[in-house]
């Protein structure tokens, strides 16, 4: 089950996304956390940055349910400054490692393409890690590739290693 959360949802919820957020983290996927952190700062990062946007109604977060636990999220970002209030943006679309592969991804992607649609939303942006499995279910879902860049971002697991990220984009 699909459903957008509402801040006060969303802030009940803080324990599993924080937890959803570290699981994927844990298993290398780059949400702009690095390992080790602590749950309570994955908590955060939802309560301090994704909540106060939701009650501003500057973004749409979306959460995906098995049984009653949470195992995926994905975000639309809506505001945007004025010359660009004819896109919108992904962000942290998170699938619970043992839950992929099973079509959640592309359920969620559907979801929030069709809000971004009836928000008369023309075009939709995103980055992701190059190269990740998250690369190939975007293409699957229409993105194209706009570009790469370089040693754009710290390796999840802790290392020195810096990943290039790929920015997509899909007309609506």
């Amino acid at each position: 089950m699909i459903r957008a959360l509402t801040a006060a949802e969303a802030e009940r919820h803080a324990p599993a996304l924080g937890a959803l957020l570290r699981a994927c983290v844990e298993d290398g996927a780059s949400f702009g956390f690095v390992m080790p952190f602590a749950q309570a700062e994955a908590e955060a990062f939802w309560t301090q940055s994704v909540l106060p946007a939701l009650g501003r109604d500057d973004r749409v977060l979306w959460a995906a349910f098995e049984d009653d636990a949470l195992v995926g999220t994905v975000q639309l970002v809506l505001g945007m400054m004025p010359n660009q209030s004819h896109r919108a943006e992904v962000s942290k679309m998170l699938v619970h490692p043992r839950a992929r592969r099973q079509g959640l991804g592309r359920a969620l992607m559907a979801t929030l393409l069709d809000r971004a649609a009836s928000e008369g939303r023309q075009l939709v942006t995103l980055d992701t890690r190059s190269g990740d499995a998250a690369q190939a279910l975007y293409a699957a879902c229409g993105f194209e590739m706009a570009g790469e860049i370089p040693g754009f971002a710290l390796a999840p697991e802790g290392t020195d290693r810096r990943d290039p990220t790929t920015y997509m984009y899909r007309r609506l």
